[in-house]
């Protein structure tokens, strides 16, 4: 059940990213848990890849950024997905 519940956040944070106009997908590993692939249409290789985990400290859980740092509350993607969104904005030379 614990997956389902990640899978949905992560699904709920797919559609919060495509308004943004991010491109989001959940992969699924066989030996790891899922996790959305991230990328800005216009640079791709700005690209992110955000897991969904409780925090150790409690049962909470949380949107992570790929090197392990926490990043946003999961009962508001639309703020972590302004968050990853400014991550991936591209930026003229």
């Amino acid at each position: 059940m614990v997956s389902d519940n990640r899978l949905g956040y992560l699904e709920e944070l797919v559609d919060e990213l495509g308004t943004r106009g991010l491109t989001a997908r959940v992969v699924r590993t066989r030996s790891g848990p899922a996790f959305l692939r991230v990328c800005n249409p216009e640079a791709a290789s700005l690209a992110e890849n955000v897991t969904c985990a409780p925090a150790p400290d409690s049962s909470e859980h949380y949107y992570w950024w790929s090197w392990g740092e926490r990043m946003h509350r999961v009962d508001d993607p639309g703020g972590a997905a302004l968050k990853v969104a400014h991550v991936l904005e591209a930026h003229p030379h």
